[in-house]
């Protein structure tokens, strides 16, 4: 491909980049001016020959980029970006920035690109050296994508996740074009399409999503699930799921090398079909965007073998080893292979920070805080101690409906009904989104309630839109969310390191375990409150454990409050007795705990509790020990984030850092006591901050151990040996 030698020196930034080639073939004719002009945010003609040549140019260069980045470590996964690199370049230079993925292994790829376009400058990274230095490092460019990285909308673990950002941010932003790549080895998961087809029947208009399906026909480590699909059935698989456009450029029609199988690699083609194959790209990923922009449920597919033009080929591509360095035979040979001269760099460059109007760290959707209506303030509603046993979900539904009310942007997600968890008020105020208008169900095609049948879906969408800047709520049955929680978690963590403020990540969780009696087991899954027990030593995340209706309206009310938190709100759907006034649910909201009774005795007995409907026993056993003379304190862990001591939560480190916890004189004062027994009708790990700090000499905990069928919450605690009797039994023994 190369013609003539460099006669420039290389610009600044390529200081670290180890070979340049000399000036390849048509570059005095196609390479002399930016098809990105200084005026303007993309090429102005993408059937311009200049513009598919430039395009090859900055495929080129992103393919050396994450190569070497990834060699210098000895570390990463180069081969599936490889693949997609044209439609990668083509969108960027046609003014595409707000770009996500599902595949995490892409990351190299991405912060080559956020390399080239300057975004990294906002990490003291400007040369390549630097690139490489940073790559894979503490405070540098992790192995995943995050969204701490300058210019990189969301981050990028699990599958599944990519196309909830892109959705979200799509639903917000209707005037943008959000793509998203898309590995083949996870496309034959069916959660991608459902996810889509569910978004796409609530918001038929709602089409700037873009997904990029990169088919090279291998997954991590074997062939993908697809990889023998025809081009015809992959095509007829997009439309059967709803899609209005399928573009589909296939490398195998430009390759004039005849290589074998149905995958080829562009790389090895002749200029000429290199520059077709790149042109039918760029023509592809113009039309595509117009597609999507103007209403038209739209795919870009890419049909590339993995690993196109770096060290290897097919899954063997996918990562590197540690024999992989930069002295390695083939990662040199590749190297030597994607060297571009020095005025090719300095093209690129240009090109990439004039796309899209600057540097993504300067342009993308996530690199300003959303603006956001003010909620004022909620009608809370204090219900009398002592009064009608009350719904903490309903009173927390209500206010819900207010605040959905007052921003038309809230998003409530719900997989099993919110009437089946006591919230059908929010329902009612709010209306389920579907096509079909119907007042008995409170349905309504422009209704403010997402209600696919997925906890993916639901985590995935209202996780995703409090990540890109706006307010939501996940309601889930406590036994089901565990399946949405992968992506929660990730949102979370992103939350921890954002450099911008973005309102927390808010759930409730409902019809726990106790409740569930005759559903039997399948539906008493507490196990998942371990899972918050571990996450809250990341220091952003606040489960809480309202034990009445009151506490409930006062958590709500200061979740909508805070930024950058995950924060879970677990509450029964059934009657139950008003145990706080206000000013004491904001005391143990702020303290982590709050006393519900107290009685002096000869000994003292401290129940530390979390829960609501498991206070029923608590105080039954109060009362008998009581009647023996023994004192007894019994203390709702409303918050118990705030009872680890700051050494053991990693809080300094997030954003929008709540160093808030309970002093020691705080916690001796509500948990000292001859002995203390934990009690929580979930996982025992959530008491963790109590058992680690007090004092008391003898101690116990009373924790959910398995589920059965039974007619009653009574008899299922039973069952787990939480019965009035059992618990005064132990506390007579503690003390003797």
């Amino acid at each position: 491909m190369t013609v003539a030698p460099s006669t420039s020196a290389p610009p600044a930034f390529c200081e670290g980049i180890q070979y340049f080639s000399a000036l390849p073939a048509a570059f005095e004719t196609y390479g002399q001016t930016p098809v990105v002009a200084e005026d303007r945010q993309a090429m102005i003609d993408p059937e311009d020959r200049a513009a598919a040549y430039q395009t090859l140019l900055t495929a080129d260069a992103l393919r050396y980029l994450t190569l070497q980045v990834t060699a210098s470590k000895a570390s990463g996964h180069p081969g599936g970006f490889a693949s997609c690199v044209e439609a990668y370049a083509a969108l960027v230079l046609l003014g595409h920035k707000n770009i996500f993925t599902e595949v995490g292994h892409h990351a190299p790829g991405f912060y080559s690109a956020m390399f080239l376009d300057g975004s990294l400058e906002d990490m003291d990274i400007h040369t390549v050296s630097q690139l490489r230095e940073r790559f894979r490092e503490k405070h540098g460019l992790l192995g995943h994508l995050s969204g701490f990285i300058p210019g990189i909308l969301g981050p990028a673990g699990p599958l599944g996740q990519g196309e909830h950002f892109a959705m979200a941010a799509a639903l917000l932003h209707p005037d943008k074009l959000f793509p998203f790549t898309l590995g083949d080895g996870g496309l034959g998961e069916p959660y991608i399409m459902s996810a889509m087809g569910h978004f796409h029947t609530a918001y038929p208009q709602v089409t700037n999503f873009l997904p990029v399906l990169v088919w090279n026909g291998y997954s991590q480590e074997h062939h993908s699930m697809v990889s023998t699909y025809s081009n015809e059935r992959m095509v007829g698989y997009w439309q059967g799921n709803g899609f209005d456009e399928v573009f589909l450029v296939d490398a195998k029609a430009y390759d004039d090398q005849d290589q074998p199988g149905d995958y080829v690699d562009s790389t090895e083609f002749s200029l000429e079909a290199r520059l077709a194959f790149t042109q039918a790209v760029l023509t592809s990923v113009h039309r595509a965007a117009e597609a999507a922009l103007s209403g038209k449920l739209t795919v870009f597919i890419i049909k590339q073998l993995k690993g196109a033009g770096v060290h290897a080929r097919g899954a063997k591509s996918h990562n590197l080893y540690g024999h992989h360095t930069l002295d390695n035979t083939d990662i040199v040979a590749a190297l030597q292979a994607r060297a571009l001269a020095p005025e090719v760099w300095a093209l690129v460059r240009t090109n990439c920070r004039r796309a899209g109007g600057g540097p993504a760290a300067r342009t993308v959707v996530t690199e300003s805080v959303l603006s956001l209506p003010n909620l004022g303030e909620l009608p809370l509603e204090e219900y009398p101690i002592g009064g009608n046993n009350q719904v903490a979900t309903t009173a927390m539904g209500r206010l819900v409906g207010v605040a959905g009310t007052r921003d038309p942007h809230y998003l409530v997600t719900n997989a099993d009904g919110n009437e089946a968890s006591g919230i059908a008020n929010i329902n009612q105020a709010l209306k389920i989104i579907h096509p079909t208008a119907d007042p008995l169900y409170n349905q309504s095609p422009n209704g403010q309630v997402y209600e696919p049948l997925s906890e993916d879906a639901c985590a995935g969408l209202a996780a995703g839109l409090a990540l890109m800047g706006s307010r939501t709520l996940w309601c889930s049955y406590e036994s089901f969310a565990i399946n949405g929680l992968p992506i929660w978690q990730t949102v979370t963590q992103a939350m921890a390191e954002l450099r911008r403020s973005t309102p927390s990540t808010i759930a409730l969780f409902t019809a726990g375990a106790l409740e569930q009696g005759r559903n039997g087991w399948t539906h008493q899954r507490p196990e998942i409150e371990a899972y918050f027990a571990a996450m809250m030593r990341n220091g952003n995340i606040f489960p809480i454990y309202p034990p009445d209706a009151n506490s409930i309206q006062v958590a709500y009310d200061w979740a909508l409050t805070t930024h950058n938190k995950g924060i879970v709100i677990t509450a029964s759907k059934s009657p139950l007795p008003v145990r706080t006034t206000f000013a004491q649910a904001r005391q143990g909201l702020s303290e982590g705990a709050l006393i519900l009774k107290e009685v002096p005795g000869r000994k003292t007995i401290v129940f530390a509790v979390v829960g609501d409907l498991v206070l029923l026993p608590v105080f039954e056993a109060a009362s008998q020990l009581e009647a023996q003379g023994i004192g007894v304190r019994i203390v709702s862990v409303v918050n118990p984030r705030r009872l680890y001591r700051p050494s053991d939560v990693a809080w300094e480190t997030c954003s929008e850092a709540d160093g808030g916890f309970l002093d020691d004189r705080g916690f001796e004062r509500t948990f000292g006591a001859d002995a203390l027994i934990g009690v929580t009708g979930g996982a025992s790990a959530v008491l963790e901050p109590v058992l680690l700090r007090t004092t008391a000499p003898r101690r116990e905990t009373f924790a959910w151990k398995r589920g059965e069928t039974t007619a009653t919450a009574g008899e299922l605690m039973a069952f787990n040996g939480i019965t009035p009797g059992a618990l005064a039994k132990r506390a007579l023994a503690l003390v003797g």
